[in-house]
């Protein structure tokens, strides 16, 4: 791990023209617990070799968009990362290799994805959520305690509803709130989840636990599990107006796993959960 050179935490931004990349150089930049010291870009990006704060519209921040994240990610303590699974697992790889913490906001990772973080986690801090809010960690576990609480007779089903321009379905969060919920109970929620029912389905079966996702306009984040049963429901929310609160706590995860030994952790581990 590059040695700091400030107090401060250096801190590298991978995908940073995104609208969650740019957010996050924002929060890092005004936050005054963490320096910003690179923004990584994919090979060709326009972005690439300019300033990062022209790029956005602003003032020069001093910090030229590179393509070369090795480079980048050996001048820093940690990377913060909301990109892509397949890019998210390369990055996982070097950042293991630099010995830097690396806090993944990326969702829609599959099986395969996850092994080789897994990997790269024997090296290195990783810091993994589907979100990094404080509201969504503790709606997780009031989840998981409500599953514990009430038996089958009540279904559970998980709503979530994101902008149109969102590619994967159910959302990291989605899936968070269902793994709670199937821990609660004591169940697998690869045996219970039920998603994307269309046409006759037949009646819901016992114990299930369903997804359901909504895509439209600009919509930031919101989710709610609903416990249904006869004659009553229990519905625990969590509405997101701003992405800053991803960026906030991702900034958090970062700024903590410099006293973490290599290994995987969540959000709960973070916020002492």
């Amino acid at each position: 791990m590059a040695e700091v050179t400030d107090s401060l935490p250096g801190i590298v931004i991978t995908g940073a023209s995104g609208r969650m990349g740019q957010m996050l150089i924002r929060t890092v930049s005004a936050s005054g617990r963490a320096r910003l010291v690179a923004c990584v870009e994919r090979s060709g990006h326009p972005w690439v070799g300019r300033d990062v704060g022209a790029c956005m519209g602003g003032a020069d921040l001093g910090v030229t968009v590179t393509d070369d994240p090795l480079e980048a990610f050996a001048r820093a303590q940690a990377v913060i990362d909301f990109t892509a699974p397949d890019a998210t697992v390369g990055f996982s790889a070097l950042a293991a290799q630099a010995r830097c913490v690396h806090v993944i906001g990326t969702t829609g990772l599959e099986p395969e994805h996850l092994a080789k973080i897994a990997l790269a986690a024997h090296h290195a801090v990783i810091v993994r959520a589907g979100n990094m809010s404080l509201g969504v960690n503790l709606l997780v576990r009031l989840t998981q305690k409500v599953a514990a609480a009430l038996d089958e007779d009540w279904d559970i089903e998980v709503v979530e509803a994101h902008h149109r321009m969102k590619v994967d379905a159910p959302s990291g969060t989605a899936l968070m709130l269902g793994q709670a919920a199937a821990e609660g109970r004591g169940v697998s929620l690869n045996d219970a989840r039920v998603s994307g029912r269309d046409g006759i389905t037949g009646a819901r079966g016992r114990g299930t636990i369903g997804f359901s996702a909504i895509r439209g306009g600009d919509i930031v984040g919101e989710h709610d599990v609903i416990f249904a049963a006869d004659g009553e429901r229990v519905v625990l929310r969590h509405l997101a107006t701003d992405r800053a609160i991803f960026a906030r706590g991702a900034l958090r995860a970062a700024i903590w796993g410099q006293g973490a030994k290599p290994g995987e952790y969540d959000m709960m581990d973070v916020l002492g959960l």
